[in-house]
């Protein structure tokens, strides 16, 4: 019942802003040249789907964001596991991970166009960058947050190195690398949208700075809602896939959020 409160309570602010939103702009408190207006909106996203126009831009964008989410996260949980179990390696490369950490993803979708063009693969590229060290970050410090004496009392039992990966270090990062799967998934769709903003045949960011660029405000509006809707699914499978895996941990540990 709490839950669906909450549900209720939510899709009534949403109804009320919109409402808000759609009496300001059609009593011209608001210009409808820059804001549009939320039916105007809705009516362009409900044509894109009816007509079939949005799917080969949401079929691009979803591409390039699994790319980008899968070899991200996969880059990221290895070099997380590695740094954290070779602390010499880790001191070593420590201000090499900060340095490259602290380049603006922006900068770097022009070189990743010049790189590998306007396809796939430079959006990819970006995506990567994005998701690869929050995925990284929450790899390693879930490994070091591992307690010794959990440590101690499996080497006393006989644990060599691959049991205690198995078996102590991933369960114990388990939590840890689900959150940054969550917040990898937005920053995959990030990455793709902007590459695709800057410069590509295809995509929802594509199809957003076409629409800017003929001062569109009502396509520029459904696209940003189409990505939205699109993220906050892609959010709710990765929750569910979450609570699947992590059934053994207690709900107060995360399980609500």
């Amino acid at each position: 019942m709490r839950g669906l409160r909450v549900r209720l309570w939510q899709a009534g602010l949403l109804l009320a802003l919109l409402a808000l939103w759609e009496w300001a702009t059609r009593t011209g408190r608001l210009d409808p040249f820059f804001f549009s207006l939320p039916s105007a909106i809705a009516e362009r996203v409900y044509r894109w789907f009816s007509t079939g126009e949005v799917y080969p831009h949401l079929y691009v964008t979803t591409l390039e964001m699994l790319l980008a989410f899968t070899i991200g996260t996969l880059l990221g949980v290895a070099f997380g596991i590695w740094l954290a179990l070779a602390p010499g390696a880790a001191a070593v490369l420590d201000p090499y991970v900060k340095a490259l950490n602290a380049i603006p993803r922006v900068v770097l979708a022009p070189i990743f166009t010049l790189w590998f063009g306007l396809g796939v693969l430079s959006k990819v590229a970006l995506g990567v960058t994005l998701v690869f060290f929050v995925a990284f970050f929450n790899t390693y410090q879930g490994v070091k947050e591992v307690s010794p004496v959990i440590l101690q009392n499996a080497r006393l039992l006989g644990a060599n190195r691959l049991h205690l990966l198995r078996h102590v270090y991933l369960p114990s990062a388990a939590s840890w690398i689900f959150s940054s799967l969550r917040t990898s998934i937005g920053f995959a769709v990030i990455g793709a949208v902007v590459g695709e903003y800057l410069g590509s045949a295809a995509g929802l960011g594509y199809l957003i700075a076409q629409a800017e660029g003929v001062f569109d405000t009502t396509g520029v509006f459904a696209g940003m809602v189409v990505l939205m809707v699109f993220v906050l699914v892609l959010d709710a499978l990765v929750g569910a896939l979450e609570r699947r895996l992590l059934v053994w941990r207690p709900q107060g540990e995360g399980g609500q959020r």
